[in-house]
């Protein structure tokens, strides 16, 4: 509809002085049309104000007559409708105004006048000239009987003539009721006074009022039509230059856009540029508002106060992975990891802030704040770890390890905006939120999903929890709980698979050192221990010696090896596991794998396969 619209505005603007013409003729013939009804009212109104004035005259007349002299002479002179045929006598007023509006109409010629009733004298209806006559007398009649001090008026076509006809009602008077009660002719005996008797019309032709009105309209229609052809020539000027100008200014118009489209092209090819340069370190969240900033003039150093949902990942165990293998296998692991995690992340409309060797921080609320910012990251973490299993096919294809990862997810106020300085400057994230999530992360196993209690209430509804604990992290006085997820409900419906975890037993131990890991560092301490039960994932471990604190606290990361003494390599590489929460007495402890050597990783898939059948 609004291409149809254009269309014929811009067919119109093109053929302007055709559309001013049949604008002009209209507005003229419109103005003709008003000033001929005009002029038709007036010629009704002076018609009938005419007409009221001459039976008003008229009416005076007769009661002047009916008053001053009938009422003086009657008991003298005879007064009666046939006078004529009596020597001496007078008409009654009734017949005297008959006769006066018969001479009247003789002398005018184009005037009738005449007087009806509903209720006419026998001599009247036998000569004609008494009763209804036609629908303008019964509608008179009718309407003065209910409306008696009123006049009555229509203009029609009266013999092919166009006239005026009115009428006003004659009404009964005490003098009037005394003679028609008793009358011996009368039709109605009971008048009384007010009632209409009848009418008194005069029809008045309007053929010399319309003559002249029709040649004051033609003389005006003359005046309009030159005075149209004038402003028409003017118009035509004034159009022709304002073409002339339209058609300068369209020419630098499109000089000016042609070079505003170049100019733009320019922009927006410099733009792509940043996009594909920056897009490659930053999410396209926070290209676009760097672009935005510049281009407002309020890149500036600073930030605000927000709540944000961070997401931080790790793989577990990368560390041996990365001493194990050449610096171009390393980075073909992250690559591959980094590419399947990233897009996962751009799918839930999570904003990378850095890739951080082998971890990831995400913000879920900056720099763009949605509602479901938490319910977002939790369900993107859900993802993340689903999509483990297509990152560990490629990695088997390609020959590579087998890779785990760990997720820690935090809700909280934090600082976000520009860091830096103005040299060097990025888009990110300070404050104890943005730790509290590292530490929680911290306490994950490979494919665990752990989150905060502030998390957890944004996402209670909907989320699904394998279990929870109460722990002490490092910079916060009070023990916090956090919560293992292992699925989303409604309308995300992910679930991680639950795997029950099974220990069986090993016909022979496995003898094993280890050292426990302070943080990064690994402690000097030498423990010894033996391998008693075997998971998929982890193992069960008995102390040989408990008395200098062999046992380690749940959670805690240590580094062993096996020992094999008959073997040309007694000690072998080394394996990263995270000691489990299970309980045990203080000779014992499970722990979860996060890193074996190829040597140890096949070793400990042939036992398991061997004792797990």
């Amino acid at each position: 509809m609004s291409k149809i619209l254009h269309r014929l505005v811009s067919v119109l603007l093109k053929r302007i002085i055709i559309v001013l013409i049949v604008l002009m003729c209209t507005g003229g013939i419109l103005v003709l049309i008003a000033v001929k009804n005009l002029s038709l009212e007036l010629v009704e109104l002076q018609a009938s104000k005419n007409a009221e004035w001459c039976l008003k005259a008229l009416k005076e007349v007769v009661d002047v007559y009916s008053d001053d002299v009938v009422d003086r002479v009657k008991h003298k002179v005879p007064v009666s409708e046939n006078y004529p045929t009596i020597e001496g006598a007078i008409p009654i007023p009734p017949t005297y105004s008959i006769v006066i509006g018969e001479r009247i109409s003789e002398q005018k010629g184009n005037f009738r006048f005449r007087v009806y009733s509903d209720y006419p004298f026998p001599s009247r209806v036998e000569d004609g000239t008494g009763g209804v006559q036609d629908k303008f007398e019964q509608d008179a009649l009718t309407y003065l009987r209910n409306n008696p001090g009123d006049s009555f008026y229509r203009m029609e076509n009266y013999n092919n003539r166009l006239s005026m006809r009115y009428g006003m009602p004659i009404l009964m008077k005490a003098s009037c009721i005394s003679c028609h009660n008793t009358h011996p002719q009368s039709p109605k005996t009971d008048w009384r006074i007010g009632d209409v008797r009848g009418v008194m019309e005069l029809t008045q032709p309007l053929d010399k009022f319309m003559e002249q009105n029709q040649d004051h309209i033609n003389e005006l229609s003359l005046k309009l039509g030159g005075l149209s052809m004038l402003s028409l020539l003017g118009i035509g000027l004034v159009i022709g230059r304002l073409r002339q100008a339209t058609k300068e200014l369209e020419w630098k118009v499109k000089s000016r856009t042609a070079q505003l489209t170049e100019a733009n092209a320019n922009l927006e090819e410099r733009n792509g540029l940043i996009r594909q340069v920056f897009g490659r370190y930053l999410s396209n969240d926070i290209v676009t508002i760097l672009i935005k900033d510049a281009a407002e003039k309020k890149l500036k150093l600073g930030g605000e106060r927000r709540k944000i949902t961070i997401l931080t990942s790790d793989l577990r165990g990368f560390a041996a992975i990365a001493e194990q293998f050449s610096p171009e296998e390393v980075i073909k692991i992250l690559n591959i990891y980094l590419e399947y995690m990233a897009d996962v992340i751009s799918e839930y409309q999570g904003t990378i802030d850095e890739f951080m060797g082998d971890g990831i921080l995400v913000l879920f609320g900056a720099p763009v704040a949605k509602e479901n910012d938490a319910i977002r990251a939790v369900a993107c973490a859900c993802a993340m770890q689903l999509k483990m299993g297509a990152v560990n096919e490629r990695m088997k294809q390609m020959g590579l390890p087998t890779i785990e990862m760990g997720i820690g997810i935090n809700t909280g106020d934090a600082v976000v905006g520009n860091i830096g300085s103005e040299k060097r400057t990025k888009y990110g994230i300070v404050g104890s939120q943005v730790n509290l999530a590292y530490r929680i992360e911290s306490y994950t196993t490979g494919g665990q999903i752990l989150i905060s209690e502030s998390t957890f209430k944004e996402v209670k509804s909907i989320v699904k929890i394998a279990g929870q604990k109460l722990v002490t992290v490092k910079g916060i006085e009070q023990p916090i709980w956090i919560y293992d997820v292992w699925g989303m409900d409604g309308f995300y419906n992910l679930f991680l698979p639950k795997e029950q975890e099974q220990f069986f037993p090993l016909a022979v131990e496995i003898p094993i050192q280890y050292r426990i890991l302070e943080e990064k560092d690994v402690a000097q301490t030498i423990f010894k221990g033996s391998l008693i039960k075997l998971s998929a994932k982890g193992a069960k471990v008995k102390i040989n010696s408990v008395e200098n604190n062999g046992k380690p606290k749940p959670n805690t990361n240590i580094k062993l090896n096996f020992i094999t003494p008959t073997s040309p390599k007694p000690v072998s590489d080394y394996a990263y596991a995270k000691a489990s929460e299970k309980l045990t007495n203080k000779n014992y402890f499970y722990i979860t794998f996060t890193s074996k050597s190829p040597e140890i990783e096949a070793r400990l898939n042939k036992i398991y396969q061997w004792i797990s059948r």
